[in-house]
């Protein structure tokens, strides 16, 4: 279990040990270019595995992607059946290719609204990379950061019977995402800029990008450049840069 950034001073790495993404902009891209909003989302599904790919070669080592927030469901209802399609499709034929490449795959949020079929094809993509060690990729599906720390916060009640008080220790390896460090890099697409509900608590000192690139046109040379910013960033975790550059030098 790692650490939370709060309790103590992670190491910052030069390349990101964890980058997260909100995918945004599918449905605009579609839009400028006259298609069906679900066409965005068939494209993103393509960025998906550039980028993936590409934290492979950068050395990445966790990939977290916010694919279907709680707050989604809240779309026309024909737009979600066909994520929900998607998705499925995508776990048909893309976690053969994961595994095949060592990367683990894990799939987070409230899974219990998902269909069945969808339910299990998650669960045996979970077993069958279970053991891999290049990459986790965690898609976050019906998850929202809120739900995140009152379903972790009921757990650690339930595992600490009569406690009258709680610490971030004790809350820490309830968390969806307690197998991962928090995320180095926070990247948001799209143009927006805000978190959107997206691992409220684990972003606490994220380094923060946001992009006008619409997630369909997100590259390679797009995350390179993230993560050239993110090297420029000073992170000091409450500390002063005096303190950053003794440690540094």
């Amino acid at each position: 279990m790692f650490k939370s950034s709060t309790t103590v001073v992670p190491e910052t790495p030069k390349v990101p040990r964890h980058i997260a993404i909100i995918m945004d902009g599918n449905g605009r891209w579609a839009t400028k270019r006259f298609l069906p909003r679900v066409a965005g989302h068939v494209k993103g599904v393509e960025a998906v595995r550039g980028v993936v790919e590409h934290c492979v070669e950068r050395g990445v080592e966790y990939l977290t992607l916010f694919a279907f927030s709680s707050e989604n469901w809240r779309r026309p209802a024909e737009e979600v059946s066909l994520l929900m399609r998607l998705f499925v499709t995508a776990l048909e034929r893309e976690v053969s290719k994961m595994h095949a490449n060592n990367i683990r795959l894990k799939v987070v949020g409230d899974l219990s609204r998902f269909d069945p079929k969808l339910q299990e094809l998650i669960a045996a993509a979970e077993r069958r990379t279970a053991n891999n060690s290049r990459l986790t990729v965690t898609v976050c599906a019906n998850y929202g950061g809120r739900w995140d720390i009152m379903q972790a916060t009921s757990k650690m009640v339930a595992a600490h019977p009569g406690a009258q008080e709680f610490t971030e220790d004790m809350l820490a390896p309830h968390l969806a995402m307690a197998y991962a460090p928090e995320p180095d890099l926070f990247i948001r697409t799209g143009g927006e800029e805000r978190i959107s509900n997206f691992l409220l608590w684990q972003l606490a000192y994220s380094e923060l990008y946001f992009t006008q690139t619409f997630w369909p046109d997100f590259t390679p040379e797009s995350l390179d450049e993230a993560i050239a910013s993110y090297q420029q960033r000073e992170r000091r975790f409450g500390q002063t840069g005096e303190q950053v550059a003794k440690k540094t030098n």
